[in-house]
């Protein structure tokens, strides 16, 4: 049949109530569901075909969307999963993203929709009172981390250019030397990846290690700057494979003392500003040049969503602002956050973040970082209490990073043995009911994230019981006796 979207007005009214019919359901579920159902997978078949030349219409359209979307999702959000640092979506962050998609407004200048220039103003004050940043520093929303680094790096660029003579918004990096870029062992591949944007080079990163681990060498980094000239720095507030940091009160140090400029990827880390307990890794944040996190993690609002901040507000405007076109009226009095960022064109993101921090406030997140760090703790200790796993890293934030290491096994088979048993785990543990399996490190072990309220909130205290962590650790060692042997010469 032939359709056309405006012949049917009432088509928005049926499907919209469709979808918000189908969500509580959905959202109850999640606790029992298991994250990866390979019952599911099948069903994404559904989604291929050629292009239909006369439309299904929009309640069939929709209706298969919910059926196969259901069904066939990874159901990260629920408190069943603990792969990668993915934060679940909390009640008032998912309807104000839902309003972002009625409103349907472009964050482009402030002429082009005032509600979403002003939500992002008040959501970037507040995001920077949240981890204790100044006020006074300038900031955009991005669509992730990625992108927030991206953001900071550019600017850290363009301040570089200009210490050599050069606009490198206007002229380009031609003619310049090599921008040299400093860090440690943790430096992030999305740091790299925007390095690689800027035409900088992923892989002309100076990376300077004291241990395996990739624990910076301060000492040597120090050396280094003797003969870079202006560099920039890189520190990582919470690592992604063990949770570790930075000492970003030292690289700040060094950055004053040798003219350089400090970025920080906080990406999941700078929530660690919330409690007590860990505000002491982020000591020097506030000396930092430039800071990157993402919001769809540890502050739980959905994707794509993620935040940049510099500590000289035009730094961002030097690196974005000049757009050389008539039709982009800009105002003199009022910010256009296209000009502080890579994006032009761009979603209303700060109406889910100003939903959630309006409903949930600074205590309400950190409860939710106090609670995750406990249940990390209680993870790391569970582990170091069990005779055939290992630590394999200080618990120090919301990864627990460990391995099976059965008793007789020497350590050049350690190696296989988990990559055999994670493979195991990731092939059945959807099969099983009660069953949950973690993502691989480097060392080939297990790695546990927590930091998400998996939705809704109340369920991320009870799904987190001791038992089923116990009873999960008793199933994986008898799968590595069974489906993950060692080698044969070993039993």
């Amino acid at each position: 049949m032939e359709t056309d979207p405006a012949t049917d007005p009432a088509d928005a009214e049926r499907v919209l109530r469709r979808v918000a019919e189908a969500a509580p359901g959905y959202l109850a579920s999640l606790a029992g569901r298991l994250v990866d159902d390979p019952a599911g997978r099948p069903l994404l078949a559904e989604l291929a075909g050629p292009l239909p030349e006369n439309g299904a219409g929009a309640e069939v359209a929709v209706e298969e969307l919910l059926r196969i979307g259901t069904g066939a999702a990874t159901h990260s959000s629920g408190p069943r999963f603990f792969h990668f640092v993915v934060g679940g979506a909390t009640p008032a962050a998912t309807a104000g993203d839902w309003i972002a998609t009625l409103l349907d407004q472009n964050a482009v200048l402030w002429t082009s929709s005032p509600l979403a220039t002003t939500a992002e103003t008040v959501a970037l004050g507040w995001l920077k009172d949240l981890f204790g940043l100044p006020a006074g520093w300038g900031g955009v929303l991005t669509p992730s981390a990625t992108f927030a680094n991206l953001t900071g790096l550019a600017a850290a660029r363009h301040w570089w250019a200009a210490r050599h003579g050069r606009d490198v918004a206007a002229d380009g990096l031609a003619g310049l030397p090599a921008m040299p870029v400093l860090g440690g062992g943790y430096v992030h591949p999305s740091a790299r990846k925007a390095l690689q944007i800027l035409g900088c080079g992923r892989d002309t990163v100076r990376t300077h290690t004291r241990d395996d681990a990739g624990r910076i060498d301060l000492d040597a980094l120090a050396t280094a700057l003797e003969h870079t000239g202006p560099a920039v720095l890189i520190a990582t507030a919470g690592e992604v494979n063990a949770g570790d940091f930075d000492p970003i009160d030292a690289m700040a140090d060094l950055a004053a003392e040798h003219g350089c400029w400090l970025h920080v990827d906080g990406a999941f880390g700078l929530f660690a500003a919330l409690s007590p307990r860990t505000e002491h890794l982020l000591r020097g944040i506030g000396r930092a040049d430039s800071v990157a996190a993402d919001a769809h993690k540890w502050l739980n609002v959905p994707y794509e969503s993620g935040f940049a901040f510099a500590r000289d507000p035009q730094a961002l405007a030097d690196a974005f602002g000049s757009w050389n076109a008539p039709y982009l009226v800009s105002t003199d009095t009022e910010v256009d956050y296209s000009r502080l960022g890579p994006e032009s064109s761009r979603r209303a993101r700060a109406l889910p973040i100003w939903a959630t921090l309006r409903a949930y406030g600074r205590s309400g997140y950190r409860a939710i970082v106090e609670r995750n760090l406990d249940l990390t703790r209680r993870l790391g200790a569970l582990v170091e209490a069990a005779p055939d796993l290992e630590l394999l890293a200080p618990v120090r934030l919301c990864v627990a990073c460990f391995r099976y290491r059965p008793p007789g096994v020497p350590e050049v088979a350690l190696d296989e043995l988990n990559a055999r048993l994670g493979r195991a785990l990731l092939a059945t543990a959807g099969c099983t009911p009660g069953r949950r399996c973690t993502a691989g490190t480097r060392r080939c072990g297990r790695r546990s994230s927590t930091g998400a309220p998996r939705r809704p909130t109340s369920s991320c205290s009870s799904t987190w019981s001791g038992s089923w962590v116990s009873d999960s650790f008793k199933t994986w060692r008898e799968r590595g006796r069974t489906v993950a042997p060692w080698h044969p010469d070993l039993t």
